[in-house]
């Protein structure tokens, strides 16, 4: 009786602590949190201010800063004598991979550059230093004027920030300004700001903190304790500033792992919006592909059916008669459940060479069978708004043509790794280890495992796991950086996606006449106010120039131009089962976008 009695006391004991540690961390600047973005996200908005005036830029040669090409550009980090070694790297880490040394090494390697940050008791010889320098772009970060005189060759680094006052929050914002996430407050040579993202505490952007603390982390709480979701985080950005985002819960109710900030999720249909929709806004802006074209067009394996003539514009508005979706994986499967040969074999061979688990092989040409049930399917007779998946299993092929580059190396070299985004993946085993990824279902119909680091989608797992229907996967930080290209209408860093005007085509109501109120590929608030009000998703405050998409796993990106907001929410809510729908039925999601809203207070 004692136990039952204080699991239900949980949620209001960790309503209480959570109100008070917000609170003291609100009052008295103080990080309650070892994170290195705690340090800066908790901050109140003069430390935050005095931060940004407390380096200075002395030296840009050539305009190295702020850095660019991140898709080139092989980072080394080697701190030395250096307050707050791990606040540096874990703040590099966040615009783009690097490798982290313990100590100066002789040969750069693999890396072109160096970010190197010295103090007065420092053991760096000048002469090792000098042929580093020769060898590899070098960014020198100065915690100590005393530097110039037993390392003189320091100013044959392309850059020099003197960084003389120490501090948490000074040392993250020093990283952000080498990335241009921040300007310099103070500098004496060149430099220009990218629009990437920077981290700054609510305050700073017109945001009161302590409501998005408290609120937030009630409405966490209650989803985690209700058994919604055994984990999620929600990360918010506004004005181009991450000024908020926390962790919750665990991995999985067994409580092992928790939930942290570089963890990686399933995006589930948030891959519509983030894989196959920026690869055609390039190529519309490139006069590539034209949206009024029709679907035969491109697609020839679409010839002669009855989806040869839909215009692309209905088809990636939802409003060209299409099925909902079709469940391919029934047709490869007996009435007794056991997997038909023809199909499937338990090793990979070179007629099935496509992994969907280690003892599920599918046959090389069951892909072309995919094509022919989307070819054969029949329209729906009235047209109208039906949410449709059926042509995203199309666009993989159809870019890759368009581009003459396989669909997923054109991805990451044009988009993702120009906007620092690398855990942006399909497939993401192949790059990262399992306990970094949440897992989602355990498939008891289909594939009979548990879904950990593969796709939850069963038709994108039959695609080797890459579709624009779902397959992708990414942290929640490289998410913002989507949501933020899309804010900035197609431009973020020295990445130019896509003219302004083709975002906003994208992005705009497509058939608000006809009563739909979708964008290209994008949902949109709905036209009707019940409607709005029924969302499982975004919050009626949302504005009519919002734009988004959600994921069947759990996941939500919502990007509203009125407000210069990003907001995202990633969980695992199908973990153990897709049944569990108290995510959808407790409204968490929106009510979170509301108090986002309700936080603004200019």
């Amino acid at each position: 009786m004692a136990i039952s009695i204080a699991h239900q006391a949980l949620p209001k004991v960790r309503q209480v602590l959570t109100i008070w540690s917000c609170t003291c961390a609100f009052l008295c600047g103080i990080s309650l949190s070892a994170s290195a973005q705690s340090a800066i996200l908790d901050a109140p908005y003069q430390a935050w201010s005095d931060a940004v005036y407390a380096q200075k830029l002395v030296r840009n040669h050539g305009l190295v800063l702020p850095l660019q090409r991140l898709d080139t550009v092989r980072i080394a980090t080697y701190f030395e004598d250096c307050a707050y070694p791990e606040i540096m790297r874990s703040a590099v880490d966040r615009y783009v991979p690097s490798t982290h040394l313990t100590q100066l090494p002789e040969d750069p390697g693999d890396h072109n550059t160096l970010v190197i940050g010295i103090g007065r008791d420092h053991r760096i010889s000048g002469a090792a230093f000098r042929e580093l320098a020769a060898r590899m772009t070098v960014i020198a970060i100065l915690f100590d004027r005393s530097v110039y005189q037993t390392v003189p060759q320091i100013v044959d680094a392309e850059a020099i920030v003197h960084a003389f006052v120490p501090g948490e929050l000074n040392y993250h914002v020093c990283i952000q300004q080498l990335f241009g996430g921040t300007a310099f407050g103070v500098y004496s040579t060149q430099f220009e700001q990218l629009d990437r993202l920077g981290f700054a505490p609510p305050s700073a952007v017109g945001m009161d903190p302590a409501k998005l603390h408290r609120e937030i982390d009630s409405l966490a709480w209650l989803a985690i304790d209700s058994g919604a979701t055994p984990g999620l985080q929600v990360l918010v950005a506004r004005r181009g500033k991450v000024v908020f985002h926390k962790t919750y819960g665990f991995h999985t109710y067994d409580e092992r792992r928790p939930v942290r900030r570089d963890d990686i999720y399933d995006l589930a249909s948030i891959t519509k919006v983030t894989s196959g929709l920026p690869a055609l806004m390039k190529l519309n802006g490139e006069g590539t592909f034209d949206l009024d074209a029709t679907v035969g067009t491109y697609v020839p394996a679409m010839g002669g059916s009855n989806k040869a003539g839909l215009r692309w514009r209905d088809v990636l508005a939802h409003h060209a008669r299409l099925m909902p979706w079709i469940p391919y994986w029934r047709s490869t499967v007996k009435k007794n459940g056991k997997y038909k040969r023809k199909v499937w074999r338990p090793k990979a061979t070179r007629k099935f060479p496509t992994r969907v688990t280690d003892q599920l092989y599918l046959h090389r040409d069951y892909r072309h069978k995919i094509y022919k049930a989307i070819a054969e399917s029949p329209l729906n007779e009235e047209a109208g708004f039906v949410y449709s998946g059926l042509s995203f299993y199309l666009m993989p092929e159809m870019i890759s043509n368009l581009t003459g580059r396989p669909f997923e190396e054109y991805l990451k070299s044009e988009i993702y790794h120009k906007l620092g985004a690398y855990t942006v993946t399909y497939n993401p085993l192949r790059f990262f280890p399992q306990d970094r990824i949440v897992p989602t279902e355990l498939d008891t119909f289909f594939r009979m495992i548990q879904i950990h680091g593969q796709v939850h989608d069963e038709g994108a797992a039959m695609m080797d796991g890459v579709s624009c229907n779902a397959g992708l996967f990414a942290s929640a930080v490289d998410l913002a950086k989507i949501g933020q290209l899309y804010l900035n209408k197609g431009e973020y860093g020295d990445l130019r996606l896509a003219p302004p005007e083709v975002v906003q085509e994208f992005t705009r109501c497509q058939f608000c006449k006809e009563g739909n109120h979708r964008g290209l590929g994008f949902d949109k608030p709905a036209m009707d106010q019940e409607m709005i009000e029924a969302s499982t998703s975004y919050c009626e405050k949302a504005s009519r120039e919002s734009f988004g998409h959600t994921g069947y796993t759990g996941t939500m990106l919502w990007v509203d131009p009125a407000k210069d907001l990003v907001f995202i929410f990633m969980s695992n809510r199908v973990y153990p089962t897709r049944l569990n729908r108290k995510l959808y039925t407790m409204k968490i999601r929106p009510a979170m976008h509301r108090v986002v809203y309700e936080a603004m207070v200019r």
